[in-house]
């Protein structure tokens, strides 16, 4: 495998597994109003000029990589971004390019994908693709990706792949891979890939009510550090009894041989909590990237907004918002939690996040502007955005992709406050 692949899969394993911690949220660092309100519309047209000056001009694609295998995800977040900018139609010669490169990637399985990572690149390029309406074969393109990714999930209606690494199984809801999807390397599904996955399924059409959706919910709820919330049962593994965090884990399972003891890539170690009978028990630590992920899921799975789960995860959020880090991270994993957080804000539809403060006092923050303060910080006079100083460990030391992730998370934010104007 090339450098630019091993890379790669570093960051698809990893990209969700950034820590977070349950703590009071620190003063978000965008209460000092800068001297003059950022313009979204010139930050995004910027970061747009930044990315057609890195297209491939042979091949369409973004981050491709000459030696293979290329990764059609990071041309699908692109094209996501840039469509979704007003003053970009799908003609536009770039998107059109970028287009074309996606459906040369299409698999006989129906896929989107270079021989590795079937699910990430799939998931994503079936967002971008939902955006598009020509060529006329996307229509079938997009219902075949939707078919194969089903195909791809734990449960009932997995498919055995033998020639495919991320091939799933059949298993059924007692199993601790119900309902989710994984990237293959370790055998198991993980909440990244599965909110991935869910994002795409309802980006391009696939109801609520679809079968995929509600067997994720099973997986969803086994990731969730909380045993019940508000007299609801709703994570009775092990690993969450008497958990009350709310937040979010990276996986029900750490491999395809240790299955169900959870797993969180927390490198700040497990949460001490307090049992209702005064007992102190180290849990596995929920974070930040995961909680946005499943919060998007739930939102995505169509459960509505005083539903204990979403409740649980949002008290999480409270008490953990901040945008100069990655909860509990510090800068590792940045971009891709702000695009996280992003998605996640502009599903959930509210523009105001009630923070707990270290004091135990509440402040009201208007999530759309304090990210776009915030990336505003990052981007670069090319409109690109700085990497962080260790952005290698999750390949953030690549322009395109962290600017891509900002392209798409400025524009939610930008969306929300056009949606919801700051009076």
């Amino acid at each position: 495998m090339t450098r630019l692949a091993a890379a790669a899969v570093a960051l698809m394993v990893f990209a969700g597994g950034v820590v977070g911690e349950v703590q009071p949220a620190p003063a978000p660092a965008t209460n000092v109003a800068p001297a003059a309100k950022p313009d979204a519309a010139a930050m995004a047209a910027k970061a747009i000029a930044y990315l057609k000056s890195q297209q491939d001009q042979a091949s369409g694609g973004w981050a491709v990589n000459p030696q293979g295998p290329s990764f059609p995800a990071i041309t699908g977040l692109v094209v996501s971004g840039m469509l979704s900018d007003p003053s970009i139609k799908q003609d536009d010669p770039a998107v059109a390019a970028g287009v074309k490169y996606m459906l040369d990637k299409v698999q006989p399985d129906g896929g989107i994908y270079d021989k590795v990572l079937p699910t990430y690149n799939t998931a994503i390029c079936l967002s971008a693709l939902s955006k598009v309406s020509s060529p006329p074969q996307v229509k079938s393109v997009i219902k075949n990706a939707q078919d194969f990714l089903k195909t791809l999930q734990f449960g009932e209606g997995a498919v055995v792949r033998p020639d495919l690494s991320e091939s799933a199984r059949p298993v059924d809801k007692s199993h601790a891979f119900y309902g989710g999807w994984g990237y293959g390397r370790h055998g198991r599904p993980d909440l990244s890939n599965t909110g991935f996955v869910l994002e795409g399924l309802r980006d391009s059409g696939v109801p609520s009510d679809d079968p995929a959706f509600q067997r994720a919910l099973v997986f969803l709820q086994r990731t969730q550090m909380i045993e019940q919330h508000d007299g609801m049962k709703i994570n009775e593994a092990p690993y969450a009894k008497g958990s009350r965090q709310g937040g979010f884990i990276y996986a029900t399972s750490v491999n395809k041989d240790e299955v169900g003891v959870g797993q969180t890539q927390s490198t700040l170690g497990p949460v001490e909590e307090t049992l209702d009978d005064g007992t102190k028990v180290s849990r596995l630590r929920a974070y930040g990237s995961m909680t946005y992920a499943g919060f998007k899921s739930y939102v995505y799975a169509g459960l509505k907004k005083d539903d204990p789960r979403v409740q649980a995860a949002m008290d999480w959020i409270s008490r953990n918002y901040t945008l100069t880090e990655n909860p509990g991270a510090g800068e590792d994993g940045l971009y891709y939690y702000y695009v996280i957080f992003a998605r996640a804000m502009q599903a959930h539809g509210e523009p105001i996040i009630r923070v707990v403060n270290k004091d135990g006092s509440t402040t009201e923050r208007r999530w759309a502007a304090d990210l776009v303060e915030q990336l505003a910080k990052l981007q670069e006079p090319d409109g690109s955005f700085r990497p962080m100083k260790d952005g290698a460990r999750w390949m953030e030391d690549n322009k395109v992709l962290i600017t891509a992730y900002s392209l798409v998370a400025l524009e939610a934010a930008r969306a929300d406050l056009e949606k919801h104007p700051v009076k």
